[in-house]
């Protein structure tokens, strides 16, 4: 499925591409985050015009709304969203992180209480995988326990043992024709359980490796770490996958520590907030002193909004409520994630990415609020 074509010699990063059968994925790649069946504020035709090769849905909520009868009888999720490129569906998984006050951790998933009506679901390897097979996704996510940041080393143990014989029964079950499957490292920041679950893992044979119970609290050093301590482990012929990441910035140095896919939700989540992603940071369009500004977001970009608005337009549009200041905050940031790892891939062909990186970095200011934010980036209960 992944075709590694070029290393970097400065850093351990790769230019790729994955084949799904719905086309193929150049890689360093981001996802946007479709939950529901819907990136946040966009259309299909706006995300295909900023080249986005792969969105993410959710089998969790996917499962309780619509409900698979009506995407089965659509014939399937592609058909359903009216997106005919490659989707990725989480397993529902990051539900038992970000659902525990409504769920139960049991021997072989997990009972949930639905967060819409109280009702009982529950959600294990087998259902997990029934359903992204019924949904027809091109790469399916195995069933795992993310624990949250700051749990006892017991408990981080006992996830990972969870993690490990879940992935071996979701590796049994039936797929979709063409169907990818990836198995999850988890093991909080502790180098032995990450090193344990990933070696588990690799011996299963998955089609590609994500890097999982990262982005769920803890500092972003750690974050770092978690990732450090699992790459090295992970077979250079298969895919890797940073869960729920990040900032530009962030993805920049984990691309330089050999990620291959990424996705988040802060494009659009912070764009509904009024925030702009810049490759020199963020820029508040609320701000006072945008009131009288008739420059573009972003000076240079390409995307519908900077051609055609003006930042004081946009903050006028925020401030009186209408839903296009959203809309083109976020297809401004959208953009902006799709252009940043078109670069990267860009600068990994013709060997100058450590320049890249560097300059990159140093002229990216991080924003604290929205880096307060990168616990919640990629729940699906905070994109209702």
């Amino acid at each position: 499925m992944f075709k590694l074509l070029k290393t970097d010699p400065s850093s351990r990063a790769r230019l790729g591409y994955l084949t799904t059968p719905r086309g193929v994925i150049d890689t360093p790649v981001f996802m946007p985050v479709g939950t529901q069946g819907s990136v946040k504020a966009l259309d299909p035709r706006e995300l295909r015009e900023m080249d986005t090769q792969i969105i993410l849905g959710n089998t969790y909520h996917l499962s309780i709304r619509p409900g698979m009868e009506i995407i089965g009888g659509a014939g399937g999720l592609h058909r359903f969203i009216n997106w005919p490129h490659p989707i990725l569906t989480d397993s529902g998984g990051f539900q038992v992180f970000s659902l525990a006050k409504i769920r139960k951790i049991q021997e072989h998933g997990v009972e949930f209480r639905s967060h819409l009506d109280g009702s009982l679901l529950f959600l294990g390897p087998k259902e997990a995988m029934a359903i992204q097979a019924s949904l027809g996704s091109d790469i399916a996510m195995v069933f795992d326990e993310c624990p949250p940041h700051g749990c006892t080393p017991k408990d981080a143990k006992l996830a990972v043992e969870r993690t490990i014989r879940w992935a071996e029964e979701c590796r049994a079950q039936p797929r979709a024709p063409g169907q990818a499957a990836f198995g999850i490292v988890q093991g909080s920041c502790d180098p032995e359980l990450r090193e344990m679950c990933a070696k588990a893992l690799v011996k299963m044979d998955f089609d590609g490796y994500a890097i999982g119970g990262v982005s769920v609290g803890e500092p972003e050093a750690e974050m770092m770490k978690a990732v450090e301590y699992t790459e090295p482990h992970l077979p250079e012929d298969k895919a890797r996958y940073a869960m729920g990441l990040g900032t530009p910035a962030q993805i920049v140095e984990l691309v330089a520590r050999g990620v291959d896919m990424f996705d988040c939700v802060l494009p659009t989540r912070v764009a509904r907030n009024g925030t702009a992603f810049t490759a020199k940071g963020t820029v508040s369009i609320k701000a006072g002193f945008n009131k009288s500004d008739l420059s573009p977001i972003e000076e240079g970009c390409e995307c519908y909004a900077c051609r055609n608005f003006s930042k004081a337009y946009l903050r006028h549009l925020l401030n009186v409520g209408e839903i296009l200041g959203l809309r083109m905050l976020s297809v401004h940031n959208s953009h902006m994630y799709m252009n940043l790892m078109a670069q990267i891939r860009d600068h990994l062909k013709n060997g100058t990415f450590g320049e890249y990186r560097r300059a990159f970095v140093e002229q990216y200011v991080p924003s604290r609020k929205v880096l307060s934010a990168r616990v919640l980036n990629r729940s699906a209960e905070e994109e209702r």
